[in-house]
């Protein structure tokens, strides 16, 4: 799946480099790939990018899963140089970010409809990247031999923007995607926006729980940002993501080769049966009564979850008893989507604003929604969802100081996040909730006292960009927007 996905994708960026005289033109060789031909691909690559390896190792260091073998035990052990190369130089920078900005050059002109997509998901996958590593290519990136070795900008500077360095922030980005989607267009997807069919009604509300992910995501260090952002997005127009059914999920099949790279990675591909369900969250989930849920992800071999410790150094549980993903996370057979924004992440976040920024709206209202949207997504029935209220009002209602409220809101915001552990690591990066500890016998890596709070940069990016800083930051260094 990877190599057939990535192909496609890097074929195709290559078309911001080639040139050729007209006489030496082949027909069979365009020079400009059409949008609606680079848009599945950008869509899709966000999807896989999120759910493949960065989404892997994010998982098991948020400790959802526990590693058992090779590439699961190298993340258990904080040891990460050498590592990611792909992810960063095909997944994110060639794959993604090259046909975006050639999306966005060659029709915000006369089609954008097709710019203002691309530049929301523009804004997804360079937060991705700047969230795991934290300064990175960003405003010269994609660009071609116009810039083939672009200038690392900093974090705040990718978020917030920089006008004397020509830095375009994230938030900007999407308000100018925002406003590209509310002009005329020549051309609008259909069936090649994999997401939402050319609907950009939902492309708009997609746009508004980004913005709202931005926000949250910088609240601790840019509050009036976090707080003005929040506000004018309740007052837009265009809404939010508050249903399931608009939910920014990219979809995978069941047809080899475009299956979720989770169902490749754990059940079905050669490099399968490397992590299982992590004995900490089992822990978690049961302290909460939570079990109903956690049996949507994760399955039951023989009626009981069995789970491992992070970082054990004993032998893992046998392959026919360990509890690995379910159908929620992976379908049946690979046909699960990756949710890179929805319904219950929006409500999590608009509870934490107005809990902790003051905006508008019932925090502990915005918090049962948000538990309620996440158990319906997974496919508890109302009747257990009802059930689960009623037995559980400690869990389920806000109380205590700030920070307790604070806690109950990240840790159900984590417990719904299985199988996008980027999104709870982030969280846990900015909030230290829930509460980890480290992973056993970690003796490798930059610091085995500290959960890592990024990723080291790749080797092969180094190799060949001499404004990667140098030397690299720690992964015990936290990012701009970190504690």
């Amino acid at each position: 799946m990877k190599k057939t996905i990535l192909f496609a994708l890097c074929t195709l960026s290559l078309a911001s480099c080639k040139k050729y005289t007209d006489i030496n033109q082949n027909p069979n060789d365009p020079t400009e790939v059409p949008a609606k031909v680079l848009l599945p691909n950008t869509t899709i690559g966000l999807g896989f990018t999120n759910a493949n390896e960065l989404g892997r190792v994010s998982s098991i260091l948020v400790q959802y899963n526990a590693g058992v073998a090779n590439s699961g035990l190298t993340y258990d052990s904080y040891n990460y140089d050498g590592s990611f190369n792909n992810q960063w130089d095909f997944e994110i920078y060639s794959g993604i970010v090259n046909n975006l900005r050639i999306i966005i050059k060659n029709n915000e002109a006369a089609n954008p409809a097709y710019s203002g997509i691309a530049k929301i998901e523009l804004a997804y996958i360079m937060s991705m990247a700047t969230d795991m590593w934290g300064d990175v290519p960003y405003s010269q990136a994609g660009f071609g031999l116009q810039f083939p070795q672009p200038r690392y900008d900093k974090q705040e500077d990718i978020y917030q923007g920089n006008s004397a360095l020509g830095i375009v922030g994230l938030f900007d980005l999407v308000k100018a995607g925002i406003a590209d989607l509310n002009k005329s267009s020549v051309l609008v997807p259909g069936a090649d926006d994999l997401v939402y069919g050319g609907d950009l009604s939902k492309w708009k509300r997609a746009a508004n729980s980004l913005l709202l992910k931005f926000a949250i995501t910088v609240s601790n260090v840019s509050k009036p940002l976090a707080t003005s952002t929040v506000t004018a997005v309740l007052a837009s127009a265009d809404g939010v993501i508050d249903d399931g059914k608009f939910d920014f999920a990219v979809p995978f099949s069941t047809s080899l080769n475009n299956q979720n790279p989770m169902y490749v990675q754990d059940i079905s591909g050669s490099f399968k049966n490397n992590e299982m369900l992590s004995s900490r969250l089992l822990t978690l989930s049961k302290s909460v009564n939570d079990t109903v849920r956690l049996a949507k992800f994760y399955t039951k071999p023989g009626g009981k979850f069995t789970a491992f410790e992070n970082g054990a150094s004993g032998a893992a549980p046998t392959l026919a008893t360990r509890s690995i993903y379910n159908t929620y996370v992976v379908g049946v057979t690979g046909e699960a989507p990756a949710r890179l924004l929805t319904a219950f992440q929006t409500k999590f976040n608009l509870a934490e604003a107005a809990l902790t920024l003051g905006t508008a709206g019932d925090a502990n209202v915005l918090y049962q929604a948000g538990i309620t949207a996440s158990m319906a997504k997974a496919g508890m029935t109302a009747a257990e969802i009802s059930t689960y209220f009623t037995n559980n009002p400690a869990v389920v209602n806000l109380t205590g100081t700030t920070q307790d409220k604070l806690k109950q809101i990240i840790t159900q915001k984590y417990l719904s996040w299985v199988g996008n552990g980027f999104e709870a690591y982030n969280d846990y990066r900015r909030t230290g909730f829930p509460v980890l500890a480290l992973a056993l016998n970690v003796t490798g890596g930059d610091n085995p006292s500290v959960i890592p709070k990024r990723l080291p940069y790749t080797t092969t990016e180094g190799n060949g960009n001499p404004n990667q800083p140098k030397p690299r930051p720690k992964t015990d260094q936290k990012v701009w927007w970190g504690l």
